[in-house]
């Protein structure tokens, strides 16, 4: 049943590194509030949340999964994304659809690389935060020191609302407790902290506090949300969510504490898409116009295409019609639904800050913004991770060219860190994500969805070429074979530009050298050398092209020679300015035992790389913040194992393009040129 007002309603996202048991604890929620009838399980694959085969066969989540069900009179959307760092382009997407980021760390395993970037994600993005302590029925922990490394790493804001007992077989609630006994730290003093924290988010109750007076316990409890959103308060929880430890009362604290979707300063939509485009607020509000935003789209092989939408203003119906972006055409929803895995019940209405489930949505992608009122409407969505990890994919059986390319389509629309183009310099289908195990995953699906087998060749890598001086270049077409001929001549400069600021074309001619009509011939020749390169077969980039001047013919003169003209002058010029290759760096989170630190280090140098950075957290780990060239790393995992004993994690962000060193440049034009005689042959 969907909330009636958005005051009812509770969007959570359980955030965290790959193991520490989101998935683990959705169920057991999914159980305590009556949605199934026995606690599913990863290990056995009967949950209801990892429903796809890809993550019943892995035991862990690869797809966010949504589930919305009713607790204590209140509407939870519980959205569980997967830990580890290859699926984190889905995690972040996912969690857009949140107010609250519900931060979850293995007791035994304690803070995790993915653990701080998504803490660091869900911070970025304005969501209110909180952190579960998940296993805390594992033996020979030492939950007071993991709680320190908790305020340590993400600061004083984070104060337990409950304690384990009994040896991790029950809790404590120290908000409605001032005293009572836990297994380590002391509850009334966690309950005077939690006190303090929440009234700091309120000026009036800070002073009547300060003033000696004593804080009605429904007035804290209604300040809770604030204090969350405000960042004064980060509740800590324990549970152990296999045996069902801590799971009701973390469930009481989500729909009695946590802040609705009214609570939250929402984001503008803009007019369009450029940085000054004008921004209109919206407001949590059922009797204003319907905007949504799609956050997550997917395919169902029997409904079609599914988007998740995150009502964000008036009230969605199956008789609303809506537009998306500045389309003019419109669609009627028909149908909406609410999610429990992937179970669908159809509902007749959802509120504004409720999320709902459209089906047949040919014309949506992720981040598209749905509105009932004419007008562009635009909202970015939080930044992802470059995709970096490439594979060229040719299909298995002759005649699937056409098959793979709607496979991939569907899949890049699932996945905002999964990308497929066409590569017109080798004329192969090149995939792009974070990592291997993360295209691997995505092949699988190909397989089993759209049965689609594929052939692929090692990663290659996404080098640049670029100049670094001026120079001047000039080409004369003439070809005469009798009857009309062609002829065009054209001078032309190019010089750098700023790394990053892509490609200009000028036109500096004076008088009629060349006739203007032409121009654009010559631009398309140019455009070819930039797709190609000049050196080693590599995409051009940042650089500004002039045409100062030329010659033409009043017959022969056609757009086929001005083209071929400026295509030569180009490469005339590229060749005297000094061309470079420019490499992909990435930056680097590696987390490691401290005693590892040398071993890092000296590898690292080996590579190319440089440290930047590092920081010490507490259990003896050690944060080494690096960049290196992506060529160097591509393989990275497989060596951090070796050198760790698999002690060790790591993280890997595109950061920008440098010039490759003389030498290395020298072996990969070597090995270009090499490529292009074997072709010939």
């Amino acid at each position: 049943m969907a909330a009636s007002k958005p005051q009812d309603i509770r969007n959570i996202a359980f955030l965290g590194h790959g193991g520490c048991g989101k998935t683990t604890l959705g169920e057991a929620m999914l159980f305590a509030a009556k949605v199934t009838t026995r606690l599913g399980s990863v290990a056995d694959g009967s949950g209801i949340l990892d429903s796809s085969d890809i993550a019943k066969e892995r035991q862990h989540s690869v797809d966010p999964a949504l589930a919305s069900f009713e607790f204590e009179g209140k509407s939870i959307n519980l959205i569980d994304t997967p830990g580890y760092p290859d699926f984190i382009g889905g995690a972040i997407y996912a969690a857009a659809g949140a107010d609250t980021g519900v931060v979850m760390i293995s007791a035994a395993a304690g803070i995790e690389v993915n653990t701080r970037r998504m803490f660091r994600m869900a911070k970025e993005n304005g969501l209110a935060v909180a952190i579960v302590i998940n296993k805390i029925d594992a033996e020979n922990l030492d939950l007071e020191s993991l709680m320190g490394q908790i305020t340590e790493t993400f600061g004083t804001a984070c104060k337990p609302l409950n304690l384990p007992t009994g040896g991790g077989k029950g809790v404590i609630d120290c908000f409605t407790n001032d005293s009572g006994e836990a297994d380590f730290g002391d509850v009334s003093a966690a309950h005077t902290e939690l006190v303090e924290n929440i009234i700091e988010a309120d000026e009036e109750m800070m002073e009547a506090y300060l003033g000696g007076e004593q804080i009605p316990a429904e007035k804290l409890s209604a300040a809770f949300g604030k204090a969350m959103v405000e960042g004064t308060v980060i509740p800590v929880f324990f549970t152990a969510a296999k045996a069902e430890v801590g799971v009701p009362e973390f469930m009481h604290a989500v729909v009695k504490y946590f802040p609705s979707p009214d609570q939250l300063a929402g984001r503008p939509v803009r007019s369009g898409q450029k940085a000054d485009a004008a921004e209109t607020p919206v407001a949590v509000d059922p009797s204003k116009p319907f905007v949504g935003q799609a956050f997550k789209i997917s395919s169902d092989p029997f409904v079609g295409k599914l988007a998740w939408v995150r009502v964000l203003q008036g009230t969605a119906r199956s008789d609303t019609v809506y537009l998306v972006r500045d389309e003019k055409k419109s669609s009627k929803i028909g149908h909406l639904f609410k999610a429990v895995g992937k179970d669908t019940k159809e509902v007749r209405e959802a509120v504004a800050g409720d999320v709902i489930v459209l089906p047949k949505v040919e014309d949506l992608s992720s981040g598209d913004v749905v509105h009932e009122e004419a007008g562009g409407m635009f909202r970015a969505m939080p930044a992802v991770p470059t995709p970096m990890y490439s594979l060229a994919v040719t299909p298995k059986s002759r005649g699937d060219e056409q098959k793979i390319s709607t496979a991939l389509s569907r899949l890049s629309d699932e996945d905002p860190t999964f990308v497929a183009q066409r590569d017109a310099q080798t004329a192969e289908t090149v995939i792009s994500g974070t990592g291997d195990l993360h295209l691997r995953i995505m092949l699988t699906k190909m397989k089993q969805r759209f049965d689609m087998e594929v052939e692929t060749k090692p990663p290659k890598i996404p080098y640049r070429e670029t100049i670094s001086a001026k120079a001047e270049g000039h080409h004369r077409h003439k070809k005469q074979t009798g009857g009309a001929g062609q002829f065009g001549e054209v001078y032309l400069r190019v010089e750098p530009m700023e790394r990053g600021s892509g490609f200009e074309f000028v036109n500096d001619l004076f008088g009629e050298s060349i006739p203007r009509q032409f121009l654009p011939a010559i631009e398309k020749g140019v455009h070819e050398v930039l797709v190609h390169g000049a050196i080693a077969g590599y995409p051009l980039q940042d650089v500004r092209v002039a045409v100062y001047d030329g010659k033409h013919h009043p017959v022969d003169s056609k757009e086929v020679a001005f083209k071929t003209a400026g295509k030569y002058a180009f490469i005339d010029a590229i060749q005297k300015a000094k061309p470079v290759l420019l490499e992909p760096i990435v930056n680097l989170e590696i987390s490691v035992p401290q005693n590892y630190m040398g071993d890092i280090a000296s590898d690292l140098s080996g590579r190319r790389g440089r440290i930047l950075g590092q920081d010490m957290l507490p259990g003896g780990i050690i944060v080494i913040k690096a960049q290196a060239p992506l060529a160097e790393v591509m393989q990275y995992n497989s060596q951090l194992r070796s050198v760790t004993g698999g002690q060790g994690s790591y993280a890997m962000e595109f950061s920008h393009y440098e010039p490759v060193p003389g030498n290395v440049q020298q072996q990969i034009v070597a090995a270009a040129a090499k490529a292009k005689e074997e072709e010939k042959e």
